[in-house]
C-alpha cells in the first residue's frame, strides 16, 4: 500500500507605490486630480482570493488466479503383448490486465498566482505639498491537498500434476506414456496517479 499526502500553498502579495495598479480583481482605475495646496490623496485598491482544492483517490485493484491441472495415469498390465498407453494433455492458461489513470489538477484549475486582472490609479495636478499615495495589495492564498491511496494485491496459486504411467505384468511389454500438465499465467498492473 502506497500513501502520499501534498500540500502546497502559493501567497502573493505585490505593494506598488505611486506607479500604475497590476494584479487586481477586475479592470479598474481610481483618479484624483486637481487638490488645494497640503491635500492628502489616497488611491487604494485590495483584493483578497482564498482557494482550496482537496483530491481524495483510492485505488484497489485484487487479482486472485487458482490453477490446476492433472493428468490421468496410464496402465498397461497383464497382457500378452502390450500395446503402447498414452494419457493427454492437461493446460491452464490465465491473463489478467489492470490498468488505472487518476488525474487531478486542482492547483491548475484554481489559476495559480495569477488573477488576470489590470487597474490603474493616477493623482494628479495636485498643490504644494501634497501628500499623494496609491496603493494597491494582492492575496491570492491557494491551498491544494492530495490525499492517494493505492492497494494492489496479486495472488496466484498453481498445481500440476502429472499421472503415473506404469507397464507390468505383460509377456511383451509396450510403453506407457503421461500426458504433460501445464499451468501459465500473466499478470500486468499499472496504476498511474499524477495530482
Amino acid at each position: 500500500m502506497l500513501r502520499t499526502a501534498k500540500i502546497a500553498t502559493a501567497v502573493v502579495t505585490s505593494l506598488s507605490l505611486m506607479g500604475g495598479l497590476a494584479g487586481v480583481a477586475g479592470a479598474s482605475a481610481g483618479t484624483i486630480t486637481g487638490t488645494g495646496p497640503q491635500s492628502k490623496n489616497t488611491v487604494d485598491s485590495s483584493y483578497t482570493r482564498h482557494t482550496t482544492v482537496m483530491n481524495s483517490n483510492n485505488l484497489a485493484a485484487t487479482n486472485l488466479n487458482t490453477q490446476g491441472a492433472t493428468t490421468g495415469s496410464v496402465m498397461a498390465k497383464d497382457n500378452t503383448t502390450a500395446g503402447g498407453a498414452t494419457s493427454g494433455t492437461a493446460a491452464n492458461n490465465n491473463s489478467v490486465m489492470t490498468m488505472a489513470s487518476v488525474t487531478n489538477t486542482g492547483a491548475a484549475t484554481t489559476g495559480g498566482s495569477s488573477t488576470g486582472t489590470s487597474d490603474t490609479g493616477n493623482i494628479s495636478n495636485t498643490g504644494p505639498q501634497s501628500n499623494n499615495s496609491v496603493t494597491s495589495k494582492t492575496n491570492v492564498d491557494t491551498t491544494v491537498t492530495n490525499d492517494n491511496i493505492v492497494a494492489v494485491t496479486n495472488e496466484n496459486t498453481q498445481s500440476a500434476s502429472s499421472g503415473k504411467a506404469v507397464v507390468a505384468d505383460n509377456t511383451t511389454g509396450g510403453s506407457a506414456t503421461s500426458g504433460n500438465a501445464t499451468n501459465t499465467s500473466t499478470t500486468t498492473t499499472t496504476l498511474n496517479v499524477s495530482n
